[in-house]
């Protein structure tokens, strides 16, 4: 435990910075679809692409950031990462001033999600990178895990947020926040020691770390899978079982998962992120089929909890094998390009499974959660037999 307080106190001013950064994305999620959709008058395909291109560019400035962190520093990216959503959020303003003109209004949000995805992925990046060089290789999973826990806790906290500042000031008091909350939370940042940049420039390309820590991303996308169904559809699932409202089970889901990071974030690095990562699938593996089967609301959480916990480590589990795999050099890009599987993951997971559910019910989305965690399971055990995860 003291071991973990000084993991922490190391990298507070970098977790902080990444909280207060993922509470304008949470912000984002409970003010805009209400924005568009309400106010804007446009319809749910409209609001899927003004909320999709922050994620598509994140993804898409992946290779950007690690090339950035690795030849100019991680302090650089997460102060780029700030910048970033600080224009993103004049540009929401700016959008919120003029509502009376849907068209130019619709124009700037997705600008404004443009630079948005771009600061998130700088300022993971860049976030991870000055993390594992301020604590050490040794710590790579306790800092991928706390980093994890300020983006949900961040995204979790700023959703309610975002509707509450909406409802009482109205829509630009909520986007005033998107300005001010990342300055605020990164103020106690600049006063940091830099970590050298280990390049004067990249390292091989974006595809050559690609193919370097390929295993450890692809075990990590089958495993976001489960996450992506439950999050996605978990709604509907319980509506189509006359189970009433679905909220317990994301509180659940997000109790679970920041639980077990909170107790157990020292797992991958001490016991290895192959052993914590077989343990989390099969828990994932068995959560889902939990909810597949499930015949009661409570049978259902349970399941929902299991697959939070599950799902809870395998983010700094592969991390930490990534990481062993790449020279410093690298590490920057290592981190962009492992970031970019879960994005990639999550992103087709939505149409996919909602494809299942329109042929196959909503049950059998998840036991297509469990088979990708059942692959991701082969493919650890796998090459750890060979011994080259």
């Amino acid at each position: 435990m003291q071991e973990q307080k000084g993991v922490i106190s190391l990298i507070f001013p970098v977790i902080l910075a990444v909280f207060a950064t993922f509470l304008t994305m949470g912000i984002g999620f409970g003010v805009l679809p209400q924005l568009v959709h309400g106010q804007l008058g446009y319809g749910d395909i409209i609001v899927g692409i003004v909320l999709g291109t922050e994620d598509i560019m994140a993804l898409c400035s992946r290779s950007w950031a690690g090339k950035n962190t690795d030849t100019k520093g991680a302090k650089s990216s997460v102060t780029k990462g700030i910048y970033w959503t600080f224009l993103a959020g004049i540009l929401y303003i700016c959008a919120g001033l003029t509502t009376n003109l849907p068209l130019i209004a619709l124009i700037q949000l997705i600008f404004a999600r443009v630079l948005h995805g771009i600061g998130e992925s700088f300022l993971i990046t860049g976030a991870l990178t000055w993390g594992i060089g301020l604590t050490g290789v040794a710590r790579t999973g306790k800092v991928m895990a706390w980093v994890g826990i300020c983006i949900y806790g961040g995204i979790g906290l700023g959703a309610p947020l975002g509707e509450l500042m909406n409802s009482h000031w109205g829509v630009l008091a909520a986007f005033a926040g998107i300005i001010l909350f990342p300055v605020i939370g990164s103020l106690p940042m600049f006063k940091l020691p830099a970590i050298a940049a280990h390049a004067k420039k990249q390292e091989g390309s974006f595809f050559d770390v690609l193919s370097v820590i390929w295993k450890e991303g692809s075990s990590l996308a089958l495993s976001a899978v489960g996450y992506g169904c439950t999050a996605s559809f978990i709604t509907l699932f319980f509506l189509s079982k006359y189970w009433g409202d679905a909220s317990l089970a994301y509180t659940v889901f997000a109790a679970t998962f920041i639980l077990t990071r909170l107790f157990f974030s020292s797992f991958p690095d001490k016991y290895g992120g192959r052993l914590v990562g077989i343990c989390s699938l099969i828990i994932e593996v068995v959560g889902q089929l939990i909810i597949w089967t499930a015949i009661s609301r409570s049978m259902a959480l349970v399941g929902v909890g299991l697959s939070g916990i599950g799902f809870s480590l395998m983010f700094p589990a592969m991390g930490v094998e990534a990481v062993k795999k790449v020279k410093p050099a690298m590490r920057g890009s290592a981190m962009g390009a492992f970031t970019a599987f879960s994005d990639v993951a999550l992103g087709i997971t939505g149409p996919a499974a909602g494809l299942i559910a329109s042929l196959l019910g909503y049950n059998a989305i998840f036991l297509f959660g469990a088979v990708c965690s059942v692959v991701a399971l082969l493919l650890i055990v796998r090459h750890q037999k060979r011994g080259s995860f």
